[in-house]
């Protein structure tokens, strides 16, 4: 599976731009790529300007449901559409959503860990629906936002569930870059897994994010990486089988005792 991961260097506070930068970036990679999934980063409709999210949110994804949509459908590719910022009857979430290459909406989660260090909780609800997994060509796959990348319990759930890859979509801060780089290593061999993540970079209100979205293999190493704090797209193939050789190779899963660990 050919994959394509967006950089993106987010306009703040304005959605019908980033939608803009997201349609004209898919069809330039489609026709110069031709990846099979494409990855967008957190938050990409209004980026962190979260004292100014009552007027930018989507509203139930009235707005970006169909966009994404029509993308996928039209240009015959599946998108792991980041997150947006969409506002739903008791209030604000941080939601991702992923179409297939029909423009069906496979999934959506509502980002379940709210980052205090960014104020968060102030502006946002937190998803309570447990980590799930959905399909896309037949792979079992899922999707965290962020901040959940410091929660293994998270991710060992969705991977218990039959995951062979997990995506990260995030707005990571540069001050905190090596935890970023070093928690995905860490979740693709503890999971044996490949885990693909799309960061942001740019700033918002005196933060900088760090970019450096990668794509790490089931054994932890290093597929590809993008650029440190630029714009880029990072385009790599994933070979599955390496999952399967992996868990056959170090049989991780048949060696858990979950009944000795306690809560």
């Amino acid at each position: 599976m050919k994959y394509a991961i967006y950089q993106m260097d987010v306009v703040v506070a304005d959605p019908e731009a980033n939608r803009e930068k997201i349609k004209n970036w898919i069809e330039r990679e489609v026709d110069d790529d031709k990846p099979d999934t494409v990855v967008l980063p957190e938050m990409w409709n209004a980026g962190y300007a979260l004292d100014r999210l009552d007027g930018l949110a989507d509203n139930n994804g009235e707005n970006t449901i169909p966009f994404l949509s029509d993308l996928a459908k039209k240009n015959n590719i599946n998108i792991i559409g980041g997150s947006i910022a969409n506002q739903k009857e008791n209030g604000i979430y941080n939601t991702s959503y992923v179409f297939n290459r029909e423009g069906k909406l496979v999934h959506h989660y509502d980002k379940m860990h709210l980052v205090p260090m960014l104020d968060e909780p102030k502006y946002l609800n937190g998803g309570e629906a447990k980590g799930a997994i959905f399909e896309l060509e037949g792979v079992k796959m899922g999707v965290i936002i962020c901040y959940d990348l410091r929660f293994p319990e998270l991710m060992r759930a969705i991977a218990l569930q039959g995951a062979e890859v997990l995506h990260i979509v995030a707005q990571w801060p540069t001050a905190r870059k090596d935890h970023w780089k070093f928690l995905q290593y860490a979740r693709a061999i503890e999971n044996q897994c490949y885990v693909i993540s799309a960061n942001s970079s740019g700033s918002c209100n005196g933060t900088d994010f760090a970019g450096e979205s990668m794509v790490i293999n089931p054994s932890g190493e290093l597929v590809a990486s993008g650029l440190p704090e630029q714009e880029s797209t990072i385009s790599a193939s994933i070979d599955l089988t390496k999952v399967a050789e992996i868990r056959k190779n170090i049989p991780v899963f048949d060696s858990r005792v979950p009944h000795l660990y306690g809560e």
